[in-house]
């Protein structure tokens, strides 16, 4: 299990670096229409669902593979709901994007819980589905906040994700270099 996870760490870095890719738009263009943020988050949240299904299916959660699978699923749906509605409710894509980041932070956190007996540092994982969890219930607390200041808090939340999920690939990173040396030492 250790091998299959560690092996698989650039799934993590590709999260990562589209989080921040996500950051870095949402701050570049904050007065922009909502529309554009609509449709960037649609393609970051069919991109980790596609990248959390492939997780899943190449084997990086073991006999929790399901979990990786149920997110990426949830993840391909939102984007597409994102995708088919961006004029008809403001509203409803707050509340698309607040469901989607308390689910995935629920599935990130049991994700992590299982991971803690294989990897050390799995409290990053942790803490971003806390992250999310959190996220997510402001998102639903304040749906109508305005766009620019809701575009800098998406900014900032990806931005730190992106982060974690960084770190967290190159510590499976690690790990899998560590492990190869010693089933090549074996």
């Amino acid at each position: 299990m250790i091998e299959a996870i560690s092996s698989k760490w650039w799934l993590f870095l590709l999260r990562g670096l589209a989080a921040i890719a996500f950051a870095i738009i949402a701050f570049a263009q904050p007065g922009s229409a909502l529309i554009g943020l609509v449709l960037v988050l649609g393609a970051y949240v069919f991109i980790a669902g596609v990248l959390a299904m492939t997780a899943a299916a190449v084997g990086v959660a073991g006999d929790r593979w399901w979990a990786l699978l149920l997110e990426g699923i949830i993840g391909v749906v939102a984007a597409v709901l994102i995708w088919f509605w961006p004029l008809t409710s403001t509203l409803a894509f707050v509340y698309f994007v607040a469901a989607w980041l308390l689910v995935t932070g629920i599935l990130q956190i049991a994700a992590g819980i299982r991971l803690r007996d294989v990897i050390s540092n799995e409290w990053l994982f942790i803490l971003s589905g806390i992250l999310s969890i959190a996220f997510g219930v402001w998102v639903f607390r304040s749906p109508g906040q305005g766009v620019v200041l809701t575009a800098y808090l998406f900014g900032w939340y990806f931005l730190f994700f992106g982060i974690m999920q960084l770190v967290f690939a190159f510590r499976l990173r690690s790990l899998h270099n560590t492990v190869a040396k010693v089933i090549k030492a074996a």
